[in-house]
Protein backbone atom coordinates (compact mmCIF):
# COMPACT_ATOMS: atom_id res chain seq x y z
CA UNK A 1 0.00 0.00 0.00
CA UNK A 2 1.57 3.28 -1.13
CA UNK A 3 0.78 6.15 1.24
CA UNK A 4 1.15 9.66 -0.18
CA UNK A 5 0.60 13.08 1.38
CA UNK A 6 -1.26 15.53 -0.84
CA UNK A 7 -0.79 19.23 -0.09
CA UNK A 8 -3.47 21.54 -1.48
CA UNK A 9 -1.80 24.85 -2.30
CA UNK A 10 -2.50 27.90 -4.44
CA UNK A 11 -1.40 31.51 -4.56
CA UNK A 12 -4.84 33.13 -4.76
CA UNK A 13 -6.15 32.66 -1.23
CA UNK A 14 -8.70 35.29 -0.28
CA UNK A 15 -7.37 36.56 3.05
CA UNK A 16 -3.62 36.27 2.43
CA UNK A 17 -2.64 35.86 -1.24
CA UNK A 18 0.71 34.17 -1.78
CA UNK A 19 0.82 32.86 1.79
CA UNK A 20 2.24 29.41 0.93
CA UNK A 21 5.37 31.02 -0.49
CA UNK A 22 5.73 33.65 2.25
CA UNK A 23 9.18 33.65 3.82
CA UNK A 24 9.89 31.57 6.91
CA UNK A 25 13.47 32.13 8.05
CA UNK A 26 14.88 32.15 4.53
CA UNK A 27 12.67 29.58 2.84
CA UNK A 28 9.02 29.54 1.67
CA UNK A 29 6.38 28.25 4.09
CA UNK A 30 5.55 25.43 1.68
CA UNK A 31 9.19 24.39 1.56
CA UNK A 32 9.31 24.26 5.36
CA UNK A 33 6.14 22.14 5.40
CA UNK A 34 7.55 19.69 2.87
CA UNK A 35 10.75 19.39 4.90
CA UNK A 36 8.68 18.53 7.96
CA UNK A 37 6.73 15.91 6.02
CA UNK A 38 10.01 14.27 5.00
CA UNK A 39 10.29 13.35 8.72
CA UNK A 40 6.95 11.47 8.75
CA UNK A 41 7.26 7.72 9.23
CA UNK A 42 4.90 5.63 7.13
CA UNK A 43 4.81 8.14 4.28
CA UNK A 44 5.96 6.98 0.84
CA UNK A 45 5.72 10.28 -1.01
CA UNK A 46 4.51 13.86 -1.17
CA UNK A 47 2.63 15.55 -4.00
CA UNK A 48 1.61 19.19 -4.20
CA UNK A 49 -1.88 19.59 -5.64
CA UNK A 50 -2.05 23.05 -7.18
CA UNK A 51 -3.99 24.66 -10.01
CA UNK A 52 -3.45 25.25 -13.70
CA UNK A 53 -3.42 29.01 -13.13
CA UNK A 54 -0.28 30.81 -14.27
CA UNK A 55 -0.13 32.39 -10.81
CA UNK A 56 0.67 28.95 -9.42
CA UNK A 57 3.72 28.40 -11.63
CA UNK A 58 6.00 29.29 -8.68
CA UNK A 59 4.37 26.54 -6.60
CA UNK A 60 5.03 23.98 -9.33
CA UNK A 61 8.62 25.23 -9.56
CA UNK A 62 9.08 24.83 -5.80
CA UNK A 63 7.74 21.26 -5.89
CA UNK A 64 10.25 20.44 -8.63
CA UNK A 65 13.05 22.05 -6.63
CA UNK A 66 12.12 20.00 -3.55
CA UNK A 67 11.94 16.78 -5.54
CA UNK A 68 8.29 16.06 -4.79
CA UNK A 69 5.37 15.44 -7.12
CA UNK A 70 3.14 18.18 -8.47
CA UNK A 71 -0.30 17.88 -10.02
CA UNK A 72 -2.08 20.85 -11.55
CA UNK A 73 -5.84 20.74 -11.78
CA UNK A 74 -9.04 22.66 -11.14
CA UNK A 75 -8.94 25.62 -8.78
CA UNK A 76 -12.52 25.12 -7.56
CA UNK A 77 -12.94 21.33 -7.77
CA UNK A 78 -10.36 20.52 -5.13
CA UNK A 79 -11.70 17.00 -4.64
CA UNK A 80 -10.94 16.14 -8.27
CA UNK A 81 -7.57 17.87 -8.03
CA UNK A 82 -6.56 15.77 -5.01
CA UNK A 83 -7.92 12.57 -6.54
CA UNK A 84 -6.03 13.20 -9.77
CA UNK A 85 -2.85 14.06 -7.84
CA UNK A 86 -3.10 10.84 -5.83
CA UNK A 87 -3.78 8.81 -8.97
CA UNK A 88 -0.82 10.35 -10.76
CA UNK A 89 1.38 9.55 -7.74
CA UNK A 90 0.16 5.94 -7.63
CA UNK A 91 -1.19 6.41 -4.12
CA UNK A 92 -3.37 3.77 -2.49
CA UNK A 93 -3.78 5.85 0.67
CA UNK A 94 -4.11 9.64 0.78
CA UNK A 95 -2.92 11.77 3.69
CA UNK A 96 -4.84 14.95 2.97
CA UNK A 97 -3.13 18.15 4.11
CA UNK A 98 -3.34 21.80 3.12
CA UNK A 99 -0.62 24.36 2.55
CA UNK A 100 -2.15 26.33 5.42
CA UNK A 101 -0.31 24.08 7.88
CA UNK A 102 3.46 24.74 7.66
CA UNK A 103 3.86 23.87 11.37
CA UNK A 104 2.27 20.43 10.98
CA UNK A 105 3.88 18.04 13.48
CA UNK A 106 5.50 15.03 11.76
CA UNK A 107 4.75 12.86 14.79
CA UNK A 108 1.03 13.68 14.65
CA UNK A 109 0.87 12.85 10.95
CA UNK A 110 2.67 9.56 11.64
CA UNK A 111 0.23 8.76 14.45
CA UNK A 112 -2.76 9.39 12.19
CA UNK A 113 -1.36 7.10 9.50
CA UNK A 114 -0.74 4.32 12.06
CA UNK A 115 -4.26 4.72 13.41
CA UNK A 116 -5.68 4.41 9.90
CA UNK A 117 -3.95 1.12 9.27
CA UNK A 118 -4.63 -0.29 12.74
CA UNK A 119 -8.37 0.45 12.75
CA UNK A 120 -9.28 -0.39 9.16
CA UNK A 121 -11.66 2.58 9.13
CA UNK A 122 -12.54 4.26 5.84
CA UNK A 123 -11.58 7.66 7.25
CA UNK A 124 -9.27 8.64 10.10
CA UNK A 125 -8.53 12.18 11.24
CA UNK A 126 -7.81 14.41 14.21
CA UNK A 127 -10.53 16.90 13.26
CA UNK A 128 -13.73 14.94 13.87
CA UNK A 129 -13.53 16.40 17.35
CA UNK A 130 -11.41 19.54 17.57
CA UNK A 131 -8.79 18.91 20.24
CA UNK A 132 -5.45 19.71 18.59
CA UNK A 133 -4.65 23.31 17.61
CA UNK A 134 -5.96 24.44 14.24
CA UNK A 135 -3.07 23.82 11.88
CA UNK A 136 -2.38 20.21 12.93
CA UNK A 137 -5.22 18.92 10.74
CA UNK A 138 -4.51 15.51 9.21
CA UNK A 139 -6.99 13.30 7.36
CA UNK A 140 -6.31 9.80 5.99
CA UNK A 141 -8.43 7.73 3.61
CA UNK A 142 -7.96 5.55 0.56
CA UNK A 143 -7.94 6.72 -3.02
CA UNK A 144 -10.75 4.22 -3.61
CA UNK A 145 -12.94 5.98 -1.03
CA UNK A 146 -12.29 9.40 -2.55
CA UNK A 147 -13.15 8.05 -6.01
CA UNK A 148 -16.38 6.71 -4.51
CA UNK A 149 -17.18 10.17 -3.13
CA UNK A 150 -16.56 11.72 -6.54
CA UNK A 151 -19.05 9.29 -8.08
CA UNK A 152 -21.73 10.04 -5.48
CA UNK A 153 -21.86 13.84 -5.34
CA UNK A 154 -21.74 16.76 -7.74
CA UNK A 155 -22.33 19.33 -4.99
CA UNK A 156 -19.87 22.21 -5.36
CA UNK A 157 -19.33 22.37 -1.57
CA UNK A 158 -18.36 18.69 -1.46
CA UNK A 159 -15.94 19.19 -4.33
CA UNK A 160 -14.43 22.30 -2.74
CA UNK A 161 -13.75 20.65 0.63
CA UNK A 162 -12.55 17.18 -0.52
CA UNK A 163 -13.36 14.98 2.48
CA UNK A 164 -16.47 16.81 3.69
CA UNK A 165 -18.84 14.26 2.16
CA UNK A 166 -17.02 11.39 3.87
CA UNK A 167 -17.38 12.58 7.45
CA UNK A 168 -20.89 13.93 6.88
CA UNK A 169 -22.03 10.47 5.84
CA UNK A 170 -21.09 8.03 8.63
CA UNK A 171 -23.91 5.78 7.41
CA UNK A 172 -21.82 5.12 4.27
CA UNK A 173 -18.24 5.33 5.54
CA UNK A 174 -16.67 4.11 8.78
CA UNK A 175 -14.99 6.94 10.70
CA UNK A 176 -12.39 6.97 13.45
CA UNK A 177 -11.06 10.03 15.22
CA UNK A 178 -7.93 10.84 17.19
CA UNK A 179 -8.14 13.08 20.26
CA UNK A 180 -5.14 14.99 21.54
CA UNK A 181 -3.55 13.90 24.81
CA UNK A 182 -3.96 16.28 27.73
CA UNK A 183 -0.69 18.10 27.16
CA UNK A 184 -1.54 18.87 23.54
CA UNK A 185 -5.27 19.44 23.99
CA UNK A 186 -5.35 23.06 22.86
CA UNK A 187 -8.21 23.64 20.43
CA UNK A 188 -8.03 27.34 21.30
CA UNK A 189 -4.60 27.76 19.67
CA UNK A 190 -4.40 28.81 16.05
CA UNK A 191 -1.36 27.54 14.10
CA UNK A 192 -2.86 27.77 10.63
CA UNK A 193 -1.75 30.28 7.98
CA UNK A 194 -4.66 32.33 6.68
CA UNK A 195 -4.19 35.97 7.75
CA UNK A 196 -1.38 38.50 8.31
CA UNK A 197 -1.75 37.87 12.05
CA UNK A 198 -1.23 34.13 11.51
CA UNK A 199 1.81 34.87 9.38
CA UNK A 200 3.38 36.96 12.14
CA UNK A 201 2.87 34.21 14.72
CA UNK A 202 4.16 31.39 12.50
CA UNK A 203 7.22 33.40 11.51
CA UNK A 204 7.97 33.98 15.20
CA UNK A 205 7.68 30.25 15.92
CA UNK A 206 10.05 29.33 13.09
CA UNK A 207 12.52 32.02 14.19
CA UNK A 208 12.54 30.64 17.73
CA UNK A 209 12.48 26.89 17.08
CA UNK A 210 14.07 26.27 13.68
CA UNK A 211 17.63 26.53 15.10
CA UNK A 212 16.83 23.29 17.00
CA UNK A 213 16.02 21.49 13.74
CA UNK A 214 13.12 21.37 11.29
CA UNK A 215 11.35 18.54 13.11
CA UNK A 216 10.39 20.39 16.32
CA UNK A 217 7.03 19.17 17.59
CA UNK A 218 3.76 20.59 18.82
CA UNK A 219 4.81 20.32 22.46
CA UNK A 220 7.75 22.63 21.77
CA UNK A 221 5.52 25.06 19.85
CA UNK A 222 3.02 25.25 22.71
CA UNK A 223 5.80 25.67 25.29
CA UNK A 224 7.22 28.56 23.28
CA UNK A 225 3.82 30.26 22.96
CA UNK A 226 3.03 29.79 26.64
CA UNK A 227 6.37 31.39 27.50
CA UNK A 228 5.78 34.24 25.04
CA UNK A 229 2.23 35.53 25.56
CA UNK A 230 2.75 38.54 23.28
CA UNK A 231 3.45 36.19 20.36
CA UNK A 232 0.60 33.87 21.37
CA UNK A 233 -1.81 36.82 21.29
CA UNK A 234 -0.89 37.88 17.73
CA UNK A 235 -3.74 35.98 16.06
CA UNK A 236 -6.05 35.41 19.01
CA UNK A 237 -8.73 37.70 17.58
CA UNK A 238 -8.82 35.96 14.17
CA UNK A 239 -12.14 34.25 13.53
CA UNK A 240 -11.70 30.78 12.07
CA UNK A 241 -13.67 30.09 8.92
CA UNK A 242 -15.79 26.95 9.08
CA UNK A 243 -17.40 25.07 6.20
Amino acid sequence: MKTVATIEARMTSMRLPGKVLADAEGAPMLSRMIDRLFRVSGLDGVVVATTTNATDDPIAALASEKGVGCWRGSEDDVLSRVLEAATDAGADVIVELTGDCPLIDPAIVSQTIRHYFSTGADYVSNVLTRSYPIGMDTQVFSRRILADVASRTDDAIDHEHVSLYIYRHPEIYSLSGIVAPAGLHRPDVRLTLDTPEDLALIRAVFAALLPRGIDFGLAEILAYLDANPVVAALNRSVVHRHV
